[in-house]
Order: structure tokens, then C-alpha cells, then sequence
């Protein structure tokens, strides 16, 4: 694929048109030849095993480490939203084909965590290939760690980083702040997406980066033309970036690769800034239909220049400016890894760090000379949200997996209209007996994915597919037909559960039965005077709910249904991060609650649950006390003639031994929605009834026993009482 005429043509277009609005490019300074390495350590891993109050919870690992002349404890955790659902790697032929793989990618192997007794510390590694490889950040001190492959003793090498410039003069952005600043309101004075943009949402912490990596040729030659290894790196890279802005709580995801493998459809040696620009134009025409992506990144073996990288600033979620450039000249992954977060915090919308600005650690990311950190500074934290604020709502949402990535095509092991399965590529097919390469069935399959499918047939009629949870749930069974389990069903909102509870969307929630999941089960729902006080005040820990920015106070009728108050706790709970229990004392009662306050993306353990009985037949929706006349409740028992339940479909779940619709005639249970319960009683019990049936048959014995012995012990008592008469 060739540059040519058509390109240049849009070059000079793009200069007229883009570069008093919107060219605002951040150059990145490379200090070479600077020494980033000291001599290495050897290590040892050893793996700690820990017990007592001292456990990490569970899905926690932890290691001890000597180096430095210390001895260090790592604990650290699988980052799980590093990649995309189905990752897709794109390469191309020698003719310049287009080539699109799902490789396997083991991603319970990269890591995120911290070292023990070190605050602000920073932990990021992998063990794909056996040992530990990645990052770890000890007070001012950035190491490298790396396995030695041929040693039989899980030895590696730790290098600790040096970020001593020894370049003169030392090189720097080739943008100044003069100009950024100047760049910046004339992007402000024509943007006007952004003066009109919604503020609606801009207070949910978490955020979601989708960042597509491209590889050059050149840096595919370097790692010995091998498109894996060049994969992992990439894989290493972002894992490490991933933990520089887990503080500022956004998730960066790897939603797809794009290696030139045959060779570089645009110059990449020369100026960075004409790098940038054709990489953006290239991005736009051969990219966007292909993957989803809020920003894409350019990975660059070397340039004739000094800069490390270039991006375009606040250009995220700005189409075609959400791009950056980043020289990857070695294989130094962590040096490498602050080059790209430095780069992405430009499109996020930070700009160069000044005198005034400051971190936990001496240097923060965005110097604008290249600095050994891993900390943001309190002026890049302001500029970022200011900027997604203002123009970042393509990253405030979660990524649905389903619209990772756009292309649909048969191999993705996605299951799409047209296709009878999808067993993914060539090797995985292999070793699937049901489903062939071009996505139908094996001959004489009848399925090939699915609950109800097990070795290419479907499951026997009356197979539990989905138990029962909870009683304000219902079981479904296979129909002998279909792959699929019925769609799940549950009882009726409205109809009683527990002791003065009612099902409402499937559970059977009140005021105790909350207090007791948050606080223990000593604890039971405080008294009306707590919710009275607390949730009028109209704060983040009493209200009826949140409108814009601002906490709404419970109106009098509907306290019962803002925050959850409880009494009798003995034992504080140890909450999920961002939660703070509240202890209020009023008259002789300590009244006890959780807070949420605006910005928090995780859920409310302390809101009071829909369908929560706040009054005489009446019950909490969206946190107003409504009348339950207002459930649509067409099904009643008279419906299912007294033998059975409604269920949210307004459908009759038949006792066994009734048959639906109407639980009139005989048979074996059910609805018309659940699928048909197995013919034998004992095959439709759940797990639970399962074994009470067992726990009394196993007791049946023991009660003949006794009553055999109190048979026997009358008898002589009777047979007593006769000698003594006589």
C-alpha cells in the first residue's frame, strides 16, 4: 500500500484546514545516549504462603524478593480488563494482503500490585513465560525484572533504572508551552463540539480507554520478523501503562493489533510530526471500519529526530486526531512503557508539567524530558478532567463486548446471523467435533455450543438447564429441541416471600434482610426516627436518590426507601474500596449506614433495593413508597386454579403433578415459559430439595429404630405393671 500523490494531496489540505484549530502536537524529548540500566541482580522469587488475620484476600499472590540489599514482599492480583473480548491481530501478506488473527491469549497472567510496607509503591508483571517480567516501583527507585530462560532455578535478573540525562545540551519537546498554550485556544475559539458538549455523567470516576496499537516494519524486523513476540511485548507494555493510570481510575484496554509485517505503508523515519500527521490520515482511511478504538498508537523502531514521541493533545474521542508516535528503539519495556503513558496523557489532554506541579515521586510522567516515574502530577490530573470533562465522553462508558470490534466474519468464534457455530481458526477447529471451518455443523451434529448441547446433541427433554435461586426464582429445564435454556424466568413481582417481604425482579428484599448482608446477622433495619433524621438530610449518606450533582432529600413519605439505616451491629465490615460507615447516635439508638457520594462507579451496597415493603402494601420503586396497585398482576392464584404460581411473564408455574397453562389438567409442571419439568419428581428438585429428600430417607431408618425401641419399652413397661398386679 503506497503513500503517493493522494496523500500528499491531503497532507497540504490537512496543514490549511487542521492547523490553527486543531494541530496541537506534543513532542516527547529523547536523551540519548543515556545509561537507563545499572549493572543487574540476580534474584530468586520465593512464594509466600499467607495465614491468619495477616491473608490477602483471596485471587491475591504474593512473592519475597531480595535485591538492593533488601528483603521485599510483592502482593499482586490478575488485572483482568487488559483485553478485549476475541482480541483481533491483523498482519499482511508479502503482496500486501490483509491477514486477521484471534491467537490465544492467556490473560490470567499479567499482574498489578504493590510492595508491602511501601506506600505509593508500584507492581506490574507477567509470568506468560514462566517468570516474573515487568515493573516494580519502590519509593524513588524504578526496577526491571526479568526471567533468566535456561535457569533451573526460577533465577532472574533485576536492573534497577537510571534517569540521569548525560545528553548535552539535553534535548526537549519540540512544541513549547507558549505554543501549546496558544494551540490550545485557538481549539477552543472553533471547537465548537466542546462548548456545546454535555456535562451529563462527567462525575462517574472510572473510564475506559480502547487503544488500538500499530507496529512498524522495522520494529517487526527487530524482533526477528516474529509477529508472537512482538504480541507480548505489546501485551507487557500496556499491562505497565494500565497501572500508571489506575490512580487517575481509568482502565486502558487493548481492543486490537496491526503489525506491518510486509512493510510500511507510510515513511516512518524523518520528522515526527509528519509521522503523526500521515500516520492519522492512514489511521482514518484503513483503521476506524476495522476496530473500535478511542485512541491509536503508532509503535516506531527508531527516527532520524531526538523525540521520543508525539501526539495530538485533548485528541481523544476527536476522529482523526486520536492518535499519537511513540519510539520503541530497544527492548527496555519499562522505559518504553513511560514513553507511551506519557504520549496518551497528551491525547487525554495533559500538557507538559511545570515548575508548580508536583507528585509523590521527585519527576512525574508528563516532564517533558524523559524521566524514570510512575506518578501523574497534581496539574495532569486537572487538565485530564478538565479535558474528558469537556470532550471525553467516548470513554466514560464500560466497553460492551459485543462492539469491541466491528468486523464480522466466520472464524471469530462468535456466533453471527448466518453461521451455525463458530469453533474460531484452523487449530481450534481441529479439536472441535462439532462445528467445521466454515462455520456449520459436522455432519450428524445437532449443535455444537449451548447449555442444552453436550457432545453434539441436545440435552433430553426436562434436563435442569438453570436452577432455582432464592425462592422468588424459577427452575427451567431443556426442551429436547434447542440448544438454548428457556429464557430465564421468575415469580411475579408482588407476591409474598419471607416474613413481610414481597418478590419484586426476582428477589425478596426488606429493610432486615439488607442491614444483616452489610452489617451482619445481629443486625436488623433501625427504627423509623433513624430514617426520618438521616435520609432528609439530603447527603451522601441520607437521600432518595442523586439529580445532576446534587443529593435529593427523602420527602416524609419516603424515607423508608433512601438509605438503608440498621441498629444492633456489633462488628464493622470490612467494605469495598471508596465505602464509609456512618455510626449516629440519636436519643438511646446508634443509628448505622453506608455513604455513596457522586463520582463512585461501583454499586450501592446501602440504597434501600426496589421492592423493599416501606408501608402497608406498599413497596419502594426508584426510591418513592408506591402503592403495589400498581404491579400489573393479570395472573393470580385463582388463574392457576390455587395449584401453582404466577411467574413475570403472567404465565401459570404449575405445581408437579399440573400441567400448564392452567395447572387444571394432570402432568408435571412447569409454564409455558420454563421449559417441560422432567416426568419424574425427583429429576425436577434442585440441589437444595435434593438433598432433604436424601437427609430423609437417610433418616427414615433411624426413626423406625426408635419407634421400634419405644415399642419395645412399653411392652415390658405394660408387662411390669401386669406382674405387679398379679
Amino acid at each position: 500500500m503506497a503513500v503517493g500523490e493522494p496523500l500528499v494531496h491531503i497532507r497540504v489540505t490537512l496543514l490549511l484546514l487542521w492547523f490553527g484549530m486543531f494541530l496541537s502536537i506534543s513532542g516527547h524529548s529523547q536523551a540519548r545516549p543515556s545509561q537507563y540500566f545499572t549493572s543487574p541482580e540476580v534474584v530468586i522469587p520465593l512464594k509466600v504462603i499467607s495465614r491468619g488475620r495477616g491473608a490477602k484476600a483471596p485471587g491475591w499472590l504474593s512473592y519475597s524478593l531480595r535485591f538492593g540489599g533488601q528483603r521485599y514482599i510483592v502482593h499482586m492480583r490478575v488485572n483482568k480488563l487488559l483485553f478485549a473480548a476475541h482480541l483481533p491481530v491483523f498482519t499482511y501478506t508479502e503482496q500486501h494482503a490483509l491477514l486477521q488473527d484471534q491467537p490465544f491469549i492467556q490473560d490470567d497472567c499479567y499482574y498489578h500490585g504493590y510492595v508491602e510496607g511501601v506506600p505509593e509503591s508500584l507492581v506490574a508483571l507477567s509470568t506468560c513465560s514462566g517468570g516474573f517480567l515487568g515493573m516494580l516501583q519502590i519509593n524513588d527507585l524504578v526496577y526491571e525484572i526479568k526471567p533468566i530462560s535456561v535457569s533451573a532455578t526460577f533465577e532472574h535478573l533485576v536492573y534497577k533504572i537510571d534517569s540521569d540525562d548525560t545528553q548535552f545540551p539535553p534535548m526537549r519537546c519540540g512544541l513549547t508551552e507558549e505554543k501549546i498554550a496558544h494551540q490550545m485556544e485557538l481549539q477552543l475559539s472553533y471547537n465548537f463540539t466542546l462548548k456545546q458538549s454535555s456535562f451529563v455523567g462527567w462525575w462517574t470516576h472510572q473510564r475506559f480507554v480502547e487503544l488500538v496499537v500499530v507496529v512498524d516494519n522495522i520494529r517487526y524486523l527487530f524482533s526477528q520478523s516474529n509477529a508472537t513476540t512482538v504480541q507480548h511485548e505489546v501485551f507487557n507494555v500496556v499491562n505497565i501503562v494500565d497501572s500508571f493510570y489506575h490512580p487517575l481510575e481509568v482502565d486502558v484496554i487493548l481492543t486490537g493489533i496491526d503489525i506491518w509485517t510486509a512493510s510500511n505503508p507510510l515513511p516512518t523515519s524523518g520528522d515526527l510530526d509528519n509521522v503523526l500527521e500521515d500516520f492519522s490520515i492512514w489511521k482514518n482511511y484503513n483503521l476506524n471500519n476495522r476496530l473500535q478504538h478511542d485512541v491509536a498508537h503508532l509503535f516506531i523502531k527508531d527516527t532520524q529526530g531526538m523525540k521520543l514521541g508525539v501526539a495530538y493533545v485533548k485528541g481523544i474521542c476527536q476522529n482523526p486526531f486520536n492518535t499519537g508516535v511513540d519510539v520503541f528503539e530497544d527492548n527496555r519495556l519499562v522505559v518504553f512503557a513511560i514513553t507511551l503513558g506519557h504520549e496518551l496523557g497528551h491525547n487525554l489532554g495533559m500538557q507538559h508539567d511545570t515548575q508548580w506541579c508536583v507528585c509523590e515521586l521527585q519527576w512525574c510522567i508528563m516532564h517533558a524530558y524523559r524521566k524514570v516515574t510512575t506518578k501523574f502530577s497534581n496539574c495532569s490530573y486537572a487538565q485530564y478532567w478538565d479535558s474528558t470533562i469537556s470532550s471525553g465522553l467516548c470513554i466514560q462508558p464500560p466497553p460492551y463486548p459485543g462492539n469491541i470490534f466491528r468486523l464480522k466474519y466466520c472464524g471469530n468464534l462468535v456466533v453471527e446471523e448466518g453461521e451455525e457455530c463458530d469453533c474460531g481458526t484452523i487449530r481450534q477447529c481441529a479439536k472441535d467435533p462439532c462445528c467445521l471451518l466454515n462455520c456449520t455443523l459436522h455432519p450428524g451434529a445437532a449443535c455444537a455450543f449451548g447449555i442444552c448441547c453436550k457432545d453434539c446433541k441436545f440435552l433430553p427433554s426436562g434436563t435442569l438447564c438453570r436452577q432455582q435461586v432464592g425462592e422468588c426464582d424459577l427452575p427451567e429445564w431443556c426442551n429436547g429441541t434447542s440448544h438454548q435454556c428457556p429464557d430465564d424466568v421468575y415469580v411475579q413481582d408482588g407476591i409474598s416471600c419471607n416474613v413481610n417481604a414481597f418478590c419484586y425482579e426476582k428477589t425478596c428484599n426488606n429493610h432486615d434482610i439488607q442491614c444483616k448482608e452489610i452489617f451482619g446477622q445481629d443486625a436488623r433495619s433501625a427504627s423509623q426516627s433513624c430514617y426520618q433524621e438521616i435520609n432528609t438530610q439530603g447527603n451522601r449518606f441520607g437521600h432518595c436518590g442523586i439529580v445532576g450533582t446534587t443529593y435529593v432529600k427523602c420527602w416524609t413519605p419516603d424515607i423508608m426507601c433512601g438509605r438503608v439505616q440498621c441498629e444492633n451491629v456489633g462488628v464493622i465490615p470490612n467494605l469495598i474500596e471508596h465505602s464509609t460507615v456512618q455510626q449516629f447516635h440519636l436519643n438511646d439508638t446508634t443509628c448505622w449506614g453506608t455513604d455513596y457520594h457522586l463520582g463512585m462507579a461501583i454499586p450501592d451496597i446501602g440504597e434501600v433495593k426496589d421492592g423493599t415493603v416501606c408501608g402497608p402494601e406498599k413497596i419502594c420503586i426508584r426510591k418513592k413508597c408506591a402503592s403495589m396497585v400498581h404491579l400489573s398482576q393479570a395472573c393470580q392464584p385463582k388463574t392457576c386454579n390455587m395449584r401453582g404460581i404466577c411467574n413475570n411473564k403472567q404465565h401459570c408455574h404449575c405445581n408437579h403433578e399440573w400441567a400448564p397453562p392452567y395447572c387444571k389438567d394432570k402432568g408435571y409442571g412447569g409454564s409455558a415459559d420454563s421449559g417441560p419439568p422432567p416426568k419424574n419428581n425427583m429429576e425436577g428438585l434442585n440441589v437444595m430439595g435434593k438433598l432433604r429428600y436424601l437427609s430423609l430417607l437417610c433418616l427414615l431408618p433411624l426413626v423406625a429404630f426408635l419407634l421400634f425401641c419405644l415399642h419395645v419399652l412399653f411392652k415390658k413397661r405394660t408387662k411390669s405393671k401386669e406382674d405387679e398386679e398379679g
